[in-house]
């Protein structure tokens, strides 16, 4: 904006869109405006333009990471975990890579056995986890169970999905 408003007053005092890049990298070193930019600007200004903002744009704003998509978001995962990002994504009109950005970073959860948990586990989890894994490896344990019914069993390490 600041840059913007240096460009209007190099134009109203003469200035060429050259003399004006270079004084612009001057002041502002790397952080300057690109060429392209400057020669736009200065164009605007230069047919009378007056405003130092963008023009309105139409369409869907880029940002959709907001709270309050955060806790609708919240809300879906909640109320059933086992659907997927393109799911949600699709349910409630957002970007899938938006809605995997918040369930990583802002709910802290992931995708473990088809069902959303949290992706840190407490050192009570950790342990019973290794528990559970240990007797599902100890192959000797099986021997010694005796069921009236079939049933399947699996090992999961969350530690390595």
């Amino acid at each position: 904006m600041e840059q913007r408003i240096n460009v209007k007053f190099c134009v109203k005092i003469g200035k060429s869109d050259s003399e004006m890049l270079a004084l612009l990298k001057v002041a502002y070193g790397e952080y300057a405006m690109k060429k392209l930019s400057v020669f736009e600007w200065h164009r605007q200004f230069k047919e009378g333009r007056e405003d130092v903002q963008d023009n309105p744009r139409s369409g869907q704003p880029k940002m959709q990471r907001t709270d309050a998509n955060v806790d609708r978001v919240r809300t879906f995962v909640r109320s059933d975990r086992r659907l997927g990002k393109k799911v949600i994504a699709e349910e409630l009109n957002m970007n899938r890579e938006t809605v995997q950005q918040i369930v990583k970073e802002d709910l802290g959860m992931g995708k473990i056995s088809a069902k959303m948990v949290l992706r840190i586990l407490t050192h009570d989890q950790k342990h019973q986890l290794h528990i559970s894994s240990y007797l599902l490896c100890n192959a000797e344990m099986f021997d010694r169970v005796i069921t009236g019914y079939e049933m399947w069993c699996f090992q999961y390490d969350p530690e390595t999905k």
